[in-house]
């Protein structure tokens, strides 16, 4: 690391908000300023030069019409004084061809170019008899170049004195910007200071629950502090909500993880006294603790899932869709052999593709079907569905949603479990004795947002639930 960056950072950690404000809204407005001062000067710079070139072409244009069939020679020289007109001269292409008289402005190499076509006209500039001078070198004829010049001394020194114009309002700018942002300093912080003296002091109590006051007024027409503490009310609201879902979170995962625990011990124990089972009691002991041990993994493993809030942004890639229902649905035939599972992709959704991490969407997807095959009554299908429809808005594609669905023929959904069937380790009544840890749709709905998608869940008419994936 630099010096200067050092020494600006070690500035920056030693200076209060309003000194730093202060430089930096002096900063901007002084950059504006002198930005405007140098646009300006190089547009009034372009815009007389501009205009002593269309002078010069005009005048090129003149000397055209009037020598077209003329000789190499020195047309006009009186463009060595202010107000004369330009001076002219005709060069041949080869200086074999040159008249006796010496010619009045320089000739060099790219002017034979332009009379022979191999160069395109040119402005220059030139010093002449001590004066600067304005050039244009163009095409006369065949083999002829013409050169036209003018006194350009005049726009030089309107260019000067536009610099030096421009350099005091830039000066002024700059000062005009350090007043500026010593008074919004000044102004500004004073409600932000007292805004953090009301948050010091609810850092002091370490209670969420407490909210700042706000000013009463209508609503829509708060000022920015105002919606500040607003906003600082919402984040105190969601850390409130994100304390007691972390204790719940903690409480719940506790209690799951008592009952296997406690049934790995026993088991563990009991096969500790091995010499005392027959081959029987020994096979079942060892086949119970194995079977316990992978509920154990896959609710620590689950857990770790959903402790993750958004998806890895190099795992990103575009996701067929319906490749990835194909293969959930197979996989789900093999592990539930006694359901049957269709499958209906729409023509129009055959090839949509959706940004996402193609194992967690898989996970998605079996945890639906899995979900949906515990359900199912032995016989009766479980349906995916995965369609595109159209919707008001921007949205990736022609204004196109994709929607897949999962449908069972079980017992349903009730009104009073169904606000509550993506919870985390919530298991409604009928569903207690499933095997299960309740995390499948809460890690659903997870994978879902995290992927830009919703999830909801809904009776089915006719009997059974509907999960719905709705992606935008």
């Amino acid at each position: 690391m630099s010096g200067a960056r050092r020494l600006g950072r070690r500035w920056r950690r030693h200076r209060p908000l309003r000194t730093r404000l202060a430089v930096a809204a002096s900063a901007a407005v002084a950059l504006v300023a002198v930005g405007v001062c140098t646009a300006a000067f190089f547009v009034i710079r372009y815009e007389m030069f501009h205009q002593l070139d269309l002078n010069l072409t005009q005048s090129a244009t003149r000397v055209l019409q009037e020598n077209r069939d003329a000789g190499p020679q020195v047309v006009a020289g009186e463009c060595r004084f202010l107000s004369a007109p330009a001076c002219a001269q005709i060069v041949p292409a080869l200086a074999a061809e040159d008249p006796a008289h010496p010619y009045l402005l320089p000739v060099s190499a790219p002017v034979r170019e332009v009379a022979t076509g191999d160069r395109a006209p040119y402005f220059s500039n030139i010093t002449l008899s001590g004066k600067p001078i304005r050039m244009l070198t163009t095409r006369l004829g065949h083999d002829k170049a013409l050169q036209v010049a003018l006194r350009s001394d005049s726009v030089e020194k309107g260019v000067r004195q536009a610099a030096g114009l421009l350099a005091v309002i830039g000066a002024a700018g700059v000062l005009l910007a350090a007043g500026l942002g010593y008074w919004v300093s000044r102004t500004g912080l004073a409600p932000v200071a007292r805004l953090t003296a009301t948050a010091e002091r609810i850092a002091s109590t370490r209670d969420p629950r407490h909210r700042i006051e706000l000013p009463p007024g209508p609503p829509g027409r708060e000022d920015e502090v105002t919606r500040l503490a607003a906003s600082f009310n919402t984040m105190l609201g969601e850390l409130e909500q994100s304390v007691t879902a972390q204790r719940r979170l903690v409480a719940d995962a506790s209690h799951e993880l008592r009952t296997p625990l406690t049934a790995l011990r026993t088991n563990a124990e009991l096969l500790a006294r091995a010499d005392r089972l027959t081959d029987a009691q020994r096979d079942r002991a060892a086949g119970a603790l194995a079977r316990q041990l992978r509920e154990v993994t896959g609710l620590v493993n689950d857990l770790i899932e959903l402790a993750r809030d958004e998806e890895p942004a190099p795992l990103l890639e575009e996701v067929r869709i319906a490749a990835l229902a194909e293969h959930a649905v197979t996989a789900a035939r093999a592990h539930w052999p006694a359901t049957p599972f269709t499958l209906d992709i729409a023509p129009a959704a055959s090839q949509a593709v959706r940004p996402g991490v193609p194992a967690r969407l898989t996970r998605l997807l079996t945890n639906l079907l899995d979900n949906a095959a515990k359900f199912s009554p032995e016989g009766l299908p479980v349906e995916m569905e995965l369609t595109t429809s159209r919707h008001p808005g921007p949205g990736p594609g022609p204004g196109e949603r994709l929607e897949l669905t999962v449908r069972d023929h079980g017992p349903g959904i009730t009104a009073q479990d169904l606000p509550y069937v993506f919870d985390r380790f919530y298991r409604a009544e009928t569903a207690r004795a499933l095997p299960g840890s309740g995390l499948g749709l809460a890690m659903a709905r997870q994978i879902a947002r995290a992927h830009g998608a919703e999830l909801t869940a809904e009776q089915a008419q006719g009997g059974g639930a509907v999960f719905r994936l709705t992606f935008e």
